[in-house]
Order: C-alpha cells, then structure tokens, then sequence
C-alpha cells in the first residue's frame, strides 16, 4: 500500500502553526526580558532611594544653625526643605537642600538703536523666570561710531552704572559687535525685571549703515540664566552650599546639585512636620520655628504604566538640637 505524503495545503498549513507558535514564544521571551529589566530598574530605584533617605535623615537630625547666624531651618514647604548642617563632619555648617524638580536654563538675546548724535536706547527683560532663579548673566556688546577716545558707550542696569563700552579698542561703524563684556546680575534678576539703557557719549555721530542706516550707536543684550523649577518632573535632588568669606555666606550660585532619585512619583508631600505635640504644622511660617519632628515620605516607581505598583519609603526624624522638651521617639515607624 502507497504511503501518501502531505498535500500542499497541509504543508503550508504546518508551516502557518510553525510560524505562530515561534511568534507567540519570541513575544513570551520578549515579554519576560521586558518584566526583568523593569523589575531590576524598579528594585535599583528603591534600593539608591532608600539610600538617599537614611543619608538625609541623618542629616537632618543634626539641623544647627547656620554659620552666617541662620536659623537652622529656611524653609519648609511640602516637596522642598532647606536646612543648615554639618553634614561632612569638617568646622563648617552646609546649607542643604531636598528638593523635587528640575533645574533649567533659558537665554534671550535684544537690541535696541540709536538714531542722534550721542543717543540712547532702552531695552527690558520680564517674566523670564518659572522658578527659583540659581545664576544670571548679561552679555553687552555695541556698534557704532566709537573709534576715538572721546566716543563710548555707559549702561545702566535698574539704576546701577556698569564699566564704559567701546573707550578703546573700537572701530567707527566697524560692522560687527565690539567692545563684548560679561556682568554677573543674579541680585538684580531675582525680581524677573531686568531694564537696560544705554547711552552714547556726545561725540558719536549718526553715519553708520550697518543693518540700520544712518544710526549713531547699536547695541545687543544677551540674557542667559538657570533655575529650579520646583514639583516638576520626577529627580528628587540634594544641593550642598559650603559658606565662604568672613562672615560667611552662602551664595546660592555656588550649589552643588546630584540627583538622588529619578523615579519620584509623590502626589502627596515628601516632607510633614510636627510640633512637641506631635501634631502636624500645616501653616507654612509656624513650621519654621515649631518643627520638632519630621516625616519624610517617597513613593518610588520607575514606570507607572507597568506593574508592580509604587512603592513608598518613609521615615521620621527628629531635629535634636531643636528640642524644646524631651519626646519620646519609641514608636515611631522606621524606613520601610
């Protein structure tokens, strides 16, 4: 008797099953390598979180008094907390801030004209800020008719004379920006208005043609600075400011920022604080001069959109050199 083989269509079907079942186990083996590099990202996030909370409560608890005289805590708000310690164990009190959100950065260049003999121009900056302003520079250059000593530019910033442009080393109507200089101006951009005016000596006249025909003097602002946005994103982060000169001060230009989380997903505060009674200090001055203890609370994930849910990390700490009266700390929930 014959053996009959596979028909065509028999063997194509084969190859179809052949095919989807080899699809369904790559998507399987896919799948399982996607739940172990999220289950190893989730256990790393949790494990350098936890880190970051046992250094910061140590660090808290030992809130003194700032070198420049500071009460030991500056602020105290919901996802931002600043406070004085020795947190390197050397003679100097850091300034140490929690804080969770994002630094950024933004820059804006105008110019503004003259068209007279010893002329002037104004031009303002407003409402560049989001945040909390961390540095701001000013970049000014000119063009004109400066190509004698007698011919120069002054600017003047809300008031305050910045150093002569262009009294040496300029070209008449050279065609390009010359006489450039750099002003640190944080002190006078924390208040998002920034109004510059200019100002041309007597002697510099209307004959240039670059861009603007017959102008006297030309000239280019270029604003650039960085702030922190708070509550945005999810990096919860630690700035140290050492304090310097005598007296000491802390300039908040000179913060040295690392990132101790990039998976914080707090809706509800990172920081509460309690009075002697161990009750909660919701309004936000009081929390300045009352705060004995403190919770500090992070809800760690490094992807919603997949299981296992948030994962929440939370500790009490008590400021010991702010005791008013002895507390008792047993009871008190540990980190998880």
């Amino acid at each position: 008797m014959k053996k009959r083989g596979f028909t065509l269509i028999e063997s194509l079907m084969a190859i179809v099953v052949f095919v989807l079942a080899m699809v369904a186990l790559m998507g399987f083996i896919s799948m399982s390598y996607k739940a172990y590099g999220y289950t190893k990202e989730q256990s790393i996030a949790i494990n350098e979180a936890r880190k970051g909370i046992e250094t910061m409560v140590k660090e808290i608890r030992q809130a003194k008094q700032g070198d420049n005289g500071a009460y030991a805590i500056e602020k105290a708000d919901d996802k931002e907390f600043i406070f004085y310690s020795n947190i390197d164990s050397d003679n100097e009190t850091e300034r140490v801030r929690y804080f969770l959100g994002t630094v950024s950065s933004g820059t804006s260049v105008k110019e503004c004209v003259s068209f007279s003999r010893g002329g002037s121009c104004q031009v303002s900056f407003s409402d560049f800020l989001t945040g909390t302003l961390k540095s701001a520079q000013v970049q000014i250059s000119v063009e004109g008719d400066f190509g004698a000593g007698n011919e120069y530019a002054n600017v003047i910033l809300d008031g305050k004379d910045l150093s002569p442009f262009c009294s040496s080393q300029c070209s008449d109507c050279a065609g390009i920006w010359q006489g450039t200089n750099t002003f640190d101006i944080r002190d006078d951009a924390v208040d998002n208005l920034l109004q510059f005016s200019i100002s041309a000596s007597s002697r510099v006249d209307p004959n240039c043609n670059w861009q603007e025909p017959g102008h006297s003097m030309k000239a280019r602002f270029e604003l650039s600075w960085t702030e922190d946005i708070a509550n945005q994103n999810h990096q919860f982060k630690k700035g140290v400011t050492k304090p310097i000169g005598s007296p000491p001060s802390y300039p908040e230009d000179q913060e040295e920022i690392t990132v101790l989380s990039f998976y914080v997903r707090n809706a509800p505060p990172i920081f509460q604080y309690f009075d002697t009674d161990n009750q909660e200090i919701t309004i936000l001055p009081a929390r300045l001069k009352d705060t004995k203890l403190m919770k500090v609370y992070l809800v760690i994930n490094s992807n919603p959109e997949r299981p296992p849910q948030d994962f929440s990390l939370e500790s009490f700490v008590q400021l010991r050199n702010l005791k008013t009266s002895q507390v008792e700390e047993i009871g008190l929930p540990q980190s998880q």
